[in-house]
């Protein structure tokens, strides 16, 4: 069966992507199309369309997410200038690929 998730594919190692991190649970990748000198996007392994479908054996990569965006974070140099983690839910909230992920974005002043 073809997978239809972008994110299961660069996961699966089936398209390309530019990873900064990797465990068990999680992946980070720049972003294809940054809106920030850093724009990285942070996933688990595990697809999981949106926030909504999380389930409770998932809390423990979401609670791992942000100490990961600290440590992307510091090791990218923002972290004392500050920076936005974000995630999108469903269309209506911006999400357009339907596989759970936030954006860390920093390095200059964001609105």
């Amino acid at each position: 069966m073809m997978s239809t998730c972008v994110f299961c594919d660069i996961i699966a190692e089936r398209a390309p992507a530019v990873k900064v991190y990797e465990d068990d649970d999680l992946l980070a990748i720049e972003d294809a199309a940054p809106r920030a000198p850093v724009h990285l996007l942070l996933l688990p392994r595990r697809h999981v369309p949106t926030l909504l479908d999380i389930q409770p054996d998932d809390v423990p990569w979401v609670g791992a997410i942000p100490f990961l965006a600290n440590r992307l974070a510091r090791e990218r140099g923002i972290a004392d200038s500050g920076y936005r983690l974000v995630a999108n839910v469903n269309r209506g909230g911006g999400q357009v690929i339907f596989h759970v992920h936030f954006h860390l974005l920093g390095g200059r002043p964001l609105r």
